[in-house]
């Protein structure tokens, strides 16, 4: 099979295109200029005969489809909860696909596995999690949450005596999880991937917070292996579950605890915010995500758990191809799903080279203190409510009626100049902020206030 073309022409061309790309996302507009319809119009084609030049593909690649990218990068992008990416981090991601490693064993690919390892610790230490604990990199935080969940799903099962790798799910005693009444949705993916079905909702504040009160009755409630997952960060209000009193209850009762972090974890490392998670230290699992408060690329989600060994009792995968060693630390496919993946783990060691402690920590109070200033700014704006308690990174508004908030929040997204993403919270339709990217500044934050300021304006 012959390839046209070698390595550095398409790498070149690819190149520039991205620092093209880069270097106009201070003034560009945010919304993507085509829709995903007219795009594949424009791809529209049939499988070619014959191959082309590789820089001649690339060069295709970018002109067809830079004009429906959204310019998540952006530090006016507000949208979902979804970061930029630091320099450093995307340099090593480019490193990660040019080195083509699996990262998934320590034999294969030992500078993976190292720094897997030492990337890991980081996160612990940064995070205040038990040393020692299993650390595991996913494509996201959906997948997060599934593998602290199916730790577990094991613990709780092993703790009654029913041998899950033997007897699987059929006949074993019924897990009941536990969750708030404004738990994310990847909960109920990943309990679906696991085959526990719906969790049992809890009852929340008016932040979206579980009830300490309400988790004791539903512990009690319960009848038999019991996992309780809490939350550090409300998709809505961003606010966390009282960790301390929740997790200490859930162990009273032998409860397995699942933290949902996938934003809101990472304000562990903060000073100003830490006491907000007091005792999360205390729970067996964690998940988050990297791209979004840390920033690193797509795709990233985290898993730690407190046990190493219960990962491996769930990921552990014995084969004669496989070099193994049960002496040496887990292999990287030890603690995921996955027995091939890309080393993710680079990005993240990047990142946190990048930032140091110090850094990290002003990256988490930034996104805060940004979120602060965009809050403060737009309630001073005719007819804006804010309507949740800015606590950490997430801003909700409304602008009067529903039919009034989905006209303004519109508008924004149509002018393009800021990315803010309609959502509904406690029977309310909003205008949800959130704020998750390291180069948003204070022009940012002027431009976007602004933006709904002229939305506003044009309300007949």
């Amino acid at each position: 099979m012959a390839i046209i073309g070698g390595y550095r022409g398409p790498l070149d061309h690819a190149h520039e295109s991205a620092l093209r790309w880069l270097d106009s996302l201070p003034t560009r507009q945010v919304s993507p200029a085509r829709t995903a319809d007219e795009l594949a119009a424009d791809f529209d084609a049939p499988l070619p005969e014959k191959g082309a030049d590789a820089t001649a593909v690339v060069d295709r690649l970018v002109e067809l489809g830079e004009p429906g990218l959204m310019a998540i990068p952006s530090g006016r992008f507000f949208g979902w909860v979804m970061g930029g990416t630091l320099p450093a981090a995307l340099a090593a991601d480019w490193l990660v696909s040019a080195w083509d490693q699996n990262a998934a064993m320590r034999f294969a690919t030992p500078a993976a596995a190292a720094i897997e390892q030492v990337t890991g610790r980081w996160i612990v230490d940064l995070l205040g999690l038990p040393e020692g604990s299993g650390v595991g990199f996913t494509t996201g935080g959906t997948m997060a949450n599934f593998v602290g969940l199916a730790a577990g799903r094991k613990a709780v099962l092993d703790a009654v005596g029913w041998d899950l790798d033997a007897l699987g799910l059929s006949g074993s005693p019924r897990i009941t999880v536990l969750v708030g009444d404004e738990y994310h949705g990847s909960i109920d993916l990943a309990l679906r991937y696991l085959g526990l079905g719906a969790p049992v909702t809890v009852a929340a504040d008016d932040q979206g917070r579980i009830r300490p009160d309400a988790l004791n009755s539903a512990l009690e409630a319960a009848d038999g292996p019991t996992i309780v997952c809490l939350q550090a960060g409300n998709l809505h209000s961003g606010a966390f579950d009282p960790m301390a009193d929740c997790i200490a209850a859930a162990h009273a009762a032998g409860a397995w605890v699942h933290v949902d972090g996938a934003f809101g974890l990472w304000a562990a490392a903060s000073p100003l915010y830490s006491e907000r998670l007091r005792g999360i230290e205390g729970a067996d699992s964690w998940a988050t995500d990297a791209h979004k408060t840390l920033n690193v690329p797509y795709d990233c989600g985290i898993a730690v758990v407190a046990d190493p060994e219960a990962l491996r009792r769930v990921f552990s995968l014995h084969t004669s191809y496989i070099i193994h060693d049960d002496s040496a630390p887990a292999d990287p496919f030890e603690k995921v799903p996955e027995m091939s993946r890309r080393a993710r783990e680079v990005p993240v060691w990047a990142a946190l080279s990048s930032l140091g402690r110090e850094g990290a920590v002003a990256l988490v109070e930034g996104l805060a203190a940004n979120a602060r200033a965009l809050a403060d700014g737009l309630a001073r704006l005719p007819g804006v409510e804010v309507l949740n308690d800015v606590v950490f990174t997430q801003v909700c508004l409304s602008f009067g009626s529903d039919e009034r908030t989905r006209r303004v929040s519109q508008r924004v997204m149509d002018d393009g100049t800021v990315w803010m993403s309609g959502s509904r919270w406690r029977g309310r339709d909003i205008l949800r902020i959130s704020v998750s990217n390291w180069s948003t500044g204070p022009d940012d934050v002027a431009a976007s206030v602004a933006a709904v300021a002229r939305a506003i304006d044009a309300e007949p």
